[in-house]
């Protein structure tokens, strides 16, 4: 859970850049790391929704710098292009940061 309150962390001291440069509206983490069961070589799971329609290359970038600030590979997911199958999982798992 240390991990994850480092996550915490790094985004609010990043917010702006976030949504600024990335047009983030929301953006939540899901996954291992908020259960607090992820391992040295787990990514974080990364739910996001922005403010205006974006690029593959927009989210690529953004999946990049997420990647970058955390040090760990990032896997990002636009709220609207959640697999039908995970959606309810991904929904009640996803703490909003």
């Amino acid at each position: 859970m240390e991990r994850f309150e480092k996550i915490k962390g790094l985004l609010a001291m990043h917010g702006d850049v976030l949504r600024e440069r990335f047009k983030v509206k929301e953006l939540g983490v899901f996954g291992s790391y908020v259960r607090g069961e992820e391992k040295e070589a787990s990514d974080i799971d990364v739910l996001v929704e922005f403010e205006e329609p974006v690029s593959l290359l927009g989210l690529v970038s953004l999946e990049n710098h997420l990647s970058d600030l955390f040090g760990v590979n990032v896997d990002l997911v636009p709220k609207g292009e959640i697999r039908p199958e995970l959606k309810e999982k991904i929904i009640k798992e996803v703490v909003y940061l």
